[in-house]
């Protein structure tokens, strides 16, 4: 069988390239009509994610495991799935004061791909293979393929390629796991059923993995001790806007005003988590940092060791 064929065989057979009765006449609806067939369509992706939170959790876990073992979380793939991915990793840095390189997005097509679809980028699995070589994937890392489909290969020869480096793996798509032909440590499978224009996984499918690449990467920097409370307090201060950030959350955390704030930041050398520390305790900056240092980064352990 030639290799088209059996592409179109594969495809054939996907939930996400089968057509939705519902919006089998969204071609004659006014906009109201078509914005409330899409609206009902996603308000079922939350409940499809719901539905394998358990699966979820346990990669969660794995991360945690691999990122205090210095690895790094590496996200692949093609399309929307790929710019996804890139996403991800980019807000992690400013939201949860993480290394660059600690969460990193791959798309197949390189950079090019995040604005401009690179054809046939994401037809070979050697391509895939090629990156995760490339990107120096070691045995303490966490390797996430993204596949709305499940076949793409470019994702297939990366998660391949990573499990026999050694590094964990997880596997994102939005098919049921049983036409996923490729296995991985953790298998998430989020099947959403038709898209509201058959085959454009920008919607449905897209939606769903959003939600679950926020819940890996929140739920890990939770359990690594980014977050007070329901506050993120390992931010960056990168612009301004981040900048008047923390010192809001030091105000609200500490009871301060604005100008003590801002003199703890300053004397933290605006490092968030020190600086509230200090405001909780009366600590110095090095006595402050010691103490994080000794509770992994948790606050909250920080503070009742001192109490």
């Amino acid at each position: 069988m030639n290799t088209g064929k059996k592409l179109f065989q594969q495809l054939e057979k996907l939930l996400t390239e089968q057509r939705n009765p519902s919006s089998s006449e969204i071609d004659l609806a006014n906009s109201r009509t078509i914005v409330q067939i899409i609206n009902d369509e996603d308000k079922q992706v939350a409940h499809a994610v719901e539905s394998r939170l358990d699966e979820i959790a346990a990669a969660i876990d794995t991360i945690v495991d691999r990122l205090k073992l210095g690895g790094r979380l590496l996200y692949y793939g093609a399309g929307t799935s790929g710019r996804l991915g890139v996403l991800d990793a980019a807000e992690c840095p400013p939201t949860f004061g993480t290394r660059p390189e600690t969460v990193q997005g791959f798309i197949a097509g390189g950079k090019e791909a995040m604005f401009v679809a690179q054809e046939g980028a994401e037809d070979k699995e050697e391509f895939g293979d090629q990156a995760v070589v490339e990107s120096g994937v070691t045995k303490n890392d966490i390797v996430v393929g993204l596949a709305a489909s499940g076949r793409t290969p470019y994702v297939h020869g990366a998660v391949k390629k990573a499990g026999e480096i050694g590094a964990a793996t997880v596997f994102v798509t939005t098919v049921s796991k049983e036409q996923v032909e490729i296995s991985a440590d953790h298998m998430i499978d989020i099947p959403v059923g038709p898209e509201v224009i058959m085959g454009s996984t920008r919607m449905k499918s897209a939606t769903a993995q959003k939600m679950v690449l926020n819940m890996l990467t929140t739920g890990a920097m939770i359990r690594l001790g980014k977050v007070y409370q329901n506050v993120m307090v390992d931010l960056q201060l990168t612009n301004k806007k981040l900048e008047e950030r923390a010192k809001r959350i030091v105000m609200m955390l500490a009871g301060l005003t604005y100008e003590e704030a801002s003199e703890y930041l300053e004397k933290a050398d605006h490092h968030v988590k020190t600086a509230l520390l200090m405001a909780l305790t009366g600590l110095t900056k090095e006595e402050a940092a010691d103490a994080l240092e000794r509770n992994d980064g948790f606050i909250r352990k920080a503070f009742q060791e001192i109490q």
